[in-house]
């Protein structure tokens, strides 16, 4: 297993839309540990696979002792929307916004065997879920941003010392990376 390292905001990667995972194999369950190792490594809730230059349906995720992966998964969201809470993403460091979620979701697809996997989700593992897919169709919890909050964000983005903070970030986690690959996941601003 590998500490891979996590992919930041600006990398095309971040913005592709993920393929299909048809492959499974010996690669796949590395790439699944990798990423769990990757994940712990950073204290994240959370990954997906385009966040360390994967561009491939996989996520990992750890939520208040709820840990697993989802390959190809597919979201079946409530009607309803939980309160806003603070999202960051270990690919956008040092920000976080509060984003409107979904309250719960079922997330199916296969687990790295290829058996059926079906999890029921609400509060932060609905919000976790929910991320992670957003992340293998190209879309960061910022694009989901409105008003003086999506302004905030882009400005910060924008902001010269934003990218001091990111290559701060990165040469931290640097410390820790096993592998030339780059990556990310979901989890409270730094």
């Amino acid at each position: 297993m590998a500490i891979l390292s996590i992919r930041i905001i600006g990398d095309p990667v971040l913005r592709t839309v993920a393929d299909p995972v048809t492959d499974f194999g010996p690669e796949l369950a590395k790439l699944v540990a990798d990423m769990t190792e990757t994940m712990e490594d950073v204290e994240g809730a959370g990954l997906a696979a385009p966040q360390i230059g994967v561009s491939q349906r996989v996520f990992t995720y750890r939520i208040g002792g709820v840990e697993g992966h989802i390959i190809n998964p597919v979201l079946e969201n409530s009607e309803d929307f939980q309160p806003d809470e603070v999202e960051g993403c270990l690919s956008i460091p040092g920000l976080g916004f509060p984003v409107r979620r979904f309250r719960a979701t079922r997330a199916t697809g296969v687990d790295m065997h290829g058996n059926p996997v079906s999890v029921e989700a609400e509060g932060m593992l609905a919000r976790c879920f929910q991320h992670e897919t957003d992340h293998l169709d190209g879309i960061l919890y910022t694009d989901r941003l409105e008003g003086e909050d999506r302004k905030a964000a882009l400005r910060a983005i924008r902001n010269a010392n934003y990218h001091a903070i990111t290559e701060k970030t990165t040469s931290q986690r640097a410390t820790s990376v096993g592998s030339s690959f780059g990556g990310g996941s979901f989890g409270a601003p730094e």
